[in-house]
């Protein structure tokens, strides 16, 4: 059957088309001659033509998921009741040191050193010399998460109470970032291909995505017993390593145990998977440049993200065909690892070391 598809005119070719129709249906007239008023026309409504193409590919695109742009997603989102995951705030406590009944008050600002502010959410006096207080970013996004034992200082001096702080044990969680386009796209077809069935698997991979910061989901029936259901899920734009802290899975047990989800029968456990280090030796690279180096690492580290999973199986050829991927890469020979590699139950493969011999 021979193609059917449209292909959009080029400005050029609308161009010529109009001054055709003009010399054809206007005998003497030559709309090809240099700043003719017929040529100027032609140009013109050429113009026109071609910016009307231009909006009607747009529209097109907008007509199915697949290939819709940002605003066209989110009207399909809307239709199907999935909107996009917004922006959320770093939360957690900081460790402040003072003299004794020296009180810190709530909007009270505390500074990371790269410049990062947060604001005092529950206030503490001082006791036995410290004190901890609840704190959450000014600024909504990753940039708000830092780790337990960062430094800190107040913006403003507080009577009795040093300037120097450190963020508690946990850390500063929960910050993420708007949910990008494939990740809400993919949200959006999961829930067109697979429709509510009040509890399936691909349930609460729904209801485990729907959580900010939440970008992949796995679903285990049964594996504690009966009745069970663990659900383990990664926040690959949140964390380096994509593996979810305490608080990320305090935050999606508590979303699907939300009554208005899952079935009241179900006894649902939300975990973080366990990282392993994927190490890879690499020999006889051919143009073995920096940008080489960089651009196979990045290849290893996309090709992990798409296919692992916890308890799975990278196959030995997805990581030859990741490194053959690489900009610069002309062969190459992989020495580690020597086969296909198994994760056993609730482990899952992050990129390791990259070694080249």
């Amino acid at each position: 059957m021979a193609d059917t598809g449209f292909t959009r005119p080029t400005l050029a070719t609308i161009d010529d088309r109009i001054k055709s129709d003009i010399n054809a249906r206007l005998p003497g007239a030559d709309a090809r001659l240099r700043r003719s008023f017929l040529g100027v026309l032609a140009r013109v409504q050429a113009g026109v033509a071609h910016g009307l193409y231009g909006y009607q590919a747009y529209i097109a695109r907008q007509a199915i998921v697949d290939t819709a742009d940002s605003d066209g997603l989110e009207a399909w989102g809307r239709v199907w009741g999935i909107l996009r995951k917004l922006a959320t705030r770093a939360t957690g406590n900081i460790s402040v040191t003072g003299t004794n009944g020296s009180t810190i008050d709530i909007d009270v600002e505390i500074q990371r050193a790269d410049g990062t502010i947060f604001k005092v959410t529950t206030g503490a006096t001082i006791s036995g010399g410290v004190a901890i207080v609840a704190v959450q970013a000014v600024s909504a996004g990753v940039d708000g998460n830092t780790d337990a034992a960062a430094t800190a200082s107040f913006i403003s001096p507080v009577p009795g109470v040093n300037s120097a702080c450190v963020v508690a044990a946990g850390g500063l969680t929960g910050g993420t970032d708007d949910e990008a386009d494939p990740l809400y796209k993919a949200r959006i077809l999961a829930r067109i291909q697979n429709p509510p069935h009040g509890g399936s698997k691909t349930d609460y991979e729904a209801w485990a995505l729907e959580v900010p910061g939440v970008t992949r989901a796995w679903v285990y029936p049964l594996e504690l017993g009966a009745g069970t259901v663990t659900v383990r899920f990664m926040m690959d734009a949140t964390y380096s390593d994509g593996i979810p802290l305490s608080g990320d899975v305090a935050t999606v047990q508590a979303y699907i145990d939300d009554p208005m989800r899952r079935p009241v029968t179900a006894d649902v456990t939300a975990v973080a998977p366990i990282a392993e280090a994927l190490d890879v030796t690499i020999a006889d690279l051919t143009l073995d440049t920096a940008a080489t180096r960089a651009s196979i690492e990045a290849e290893l580290a996309d090709m992990i993200a798409r296919a692992g999973e916890p308890g799975g199986t990278i196959p030995i050829s997805k990581i030859w065909e990741a490194v053959s991927l690489a900009t610069g890469e002309e062969s190459h020979t992989i020495t580690i690892p020597t086969g296909d590699v198994t994760h056993t139950t609730g482990k899952i493969p992050i990129l390791g070391t990259i070694t080249y011999v």
